[in-house]
């Protein structure tokens, strides 16, 4: 039961729009009400009446090494003694900026900022200062955050300009953006045969996970880094999510492609609010107090959250860490992939590294039109009996699930034996 989540939701309504702070979470597309979350051990979230799920949202992804992992704890408790803002220079920053730099070298500087909007809002504008350009090009169903420019409807026809998917986003601030199927070379090839000396940049999330988990085809990301070189626009990488979570060197590393901007989040805060992007050192000197580009916040660089980044990734850097969340990932999707198999269902399971997504379709998913093929009231009635059955699971049938390194064989035999359960209860 969950007494104690529904009296906080009817509470939280009255003086919170919809009773939540970021929309996914009020689990309207699960049709349930949302569940409020009193603490998370490890693997596990425990709910304001006591019920243990096994967490598997992971906090949207930042959550690598489970929750309360005890050296980000006593990290923060070690920086929040010392003072928890100064609106001035810390040396954490500079270690931070100097770890990502090592890790990710195409960000030969960084600026860090207080979230991924943050991060790829600058990262825009950066771009068009440094090409004088003013379009920018973007990817059906990938999401960069709420900022204006990126707030566009996936158009149905090739590349055509968005419609502000939001309202108080004026037509004007979209006007220059165009969004194309993800994993279509011709969409993007006709694009800039259209507009290519007026296209700033491409943005895109290298492996999208805001639409559930889909894998770049063959060498569309080396297409892209081709034909932006060939125009003169610059490549950005959102590895909001990506980023530490798919290797130390991100999603760049693995594919090997040097972007011109990369732009972090999630891991580099270890659960605490942070952003970040950066590149190369002639694009990032436009950035202000260097250059004319504009951009500051407040609370940039925190040394709190600054100190639980850093501390996720020593822990990240260890020997064996992305073999371990490999090897459960595996095991998570063989898994799920047996039980669809035994049931003779057709939906399908897209793994990359430690994110993962059971689509509700029988269709391969390369993009998000594909996704928006899936079932998504099963997916809600899954997602309830899942719940049921103490395993918590992403309310939104286009994002990813979440590994961490406190999940254990034992977790993901649990989760996977829930899965045929509840498949098998829909089934009838």
């Amino acid at each position: 039961m969950n007494i104690r989540s529904k009296l906080y939701f009817e509470r939280a309504k009255k003086a919170i729009p919809g009773g939540v702070n970021s929309p996914v979470r009020a689990c309207l597309a699960v049709k349930s009400d949302p569940i409020f979350f009193e603490r998370g051990e490890g693997a596990y979230l425990i709910d304001a009446d006591g019920n243990r799920y096994i967490d598997y949202v992971a906090s949207w992804g930042p959550i690598i090494l489970g929750h309360a992992h005890p050296n980000i704890i006593a990290e923060i408790y070690f920086a929040s003694k010392r003072g928890t803002s100064f609106g001035a220079p810390t040396w954490l920053e500079v270690e931070m900026a100097e770890t990502i730099n090592r890790c990710i070298p195409s960000m030969e500087k960084v600026r860090l900022v207080n979230s991924g909007t943050e991060a790829t809002m600058s990262a825009l504008r950066l771009a068009r200062a440094f090409t004088g350009r003013k379009k920018i090009l973007k990817f059906d169903g990938c999401y960069h955050g709420h900022g204006d420019s990126l707030l566009v409807k996936a158009g149905s026809g090739l590349a055509t300009f968005g419609i502000p998917s939001s309202p108080g986003v004026p037509e004007e601030l979209t006007a220059h953006t165009i969004s194309v199927p993800y994993n279509d070379e011709i969409a993007v090839e006709e694009a800039f045969k259209k507009y290519g000396s007026e296209i700033a940049c491409v943005i895109l999330e290298p492996v999208p996970a805001n639409m559930g988990v889909v894998i770049p085809r063959g060498d569309f990301l080396n297409f892209l880094r081709e034909i932006t070189q060939r125009y003169g626009s610059l490549l950005i990488f959102d590895e909001v999510i990506t980023g530490f979570r798919v290797s130390l060197g991100g999603a760049q590393e693995l594919f090997n492609i040097k972007p011109d901007i990369t732009c972090l989040g999630k891991i580099i805060g270890g659960g605490l609010p942070v952003g970040a992007y950066g590149g190369r050192e002639e694009i990032m000197s436009l950035v202000a107090p260097e250059g004319p580009v504009y951009q500051a916040g407040t609370l940039s660089g925190n040394p709190i959250a600054v100190s639980a980044g850093l501390a996720t990734i020593k822990e990240l850097m260890k020997p064996g860490s992305y073999d371990r969340l490999e090897a459960l990932s595996q095991l998570l999707e063989d898994g799920i992939k047996n039980v669809l198999a035994e049931l003779g269902l057709p939906y399908r399971v897209t793994r990359f590294k430690s994110m993962l997504t059971l689509f509700f379709t029988s269709k391969e998913v390369s993009n998000f039109q594909d996704a928006l093929t899936s079932d998504t009231d099963k997916f809600a009635l899954f997602w309830q009996g899942m719940l049921k059955r103490g395993v918590y699971l992403p309310p939104s049938q286009f994002e990813a699930w979440f590994v961490s390194l406190a999940h254990n064989e034992d977790h993901i035999e649990k989760t996977i034996e829930a899965t045929r359960e509840t498949l098998l209860e829909l089934k009838g």
